[in-house]
């Protein structure tokens, strides 16, 4: 199992809309590609509170690159990510890392 982590920086004020897009829009399409969430967080407390930051859960890297590209590139979601950002855009930077549990992990 690989866990990816991702934290997306949004400009100020816009985390309320990349919230509502993952809400009403990006879940479906993680459904339809079998990417597996393990959790979403905001930030209370920490270096600044325009982050979303979540985990997803693979089996593989092969797997992850497969479902990810064809998520990507999928000309309806292309579209709604578009549409969201008409007005100003919503993300500053993402960062992510992919991590494997150790052996003592409660997670594996």
């Amino acid at each position: 199992m690989i866990v990816e982590l991702r934290i997306y920086h949004c400009l100020p004020g816009r985390l309320p809309a990349l919230l509502e897009r993952f809400r009403s829009t990006t879940l479906d399409y993680f459904a339809q590609y079998g990417i597996e969430q393990i959790g979403f967080w905001t930030t209370q407390v920490g270096e600044s509170n325009h982050t979303l930051t979540y985990l997803l859960r693979w089996e593989s890297m092969a797997e992850r690159d497969a479902r990810w590209s064809a998520f990507q590139h999928d000309s309806g979601w292309v579209e709604k990510r578009t549409e969201s950002e008409r007005e100003k855009p919503i993300v500053a930077q993402i960062e992510n890392s992919f991590l494997s549990p150790t052996d003592f992990s409660a997670l594996r």
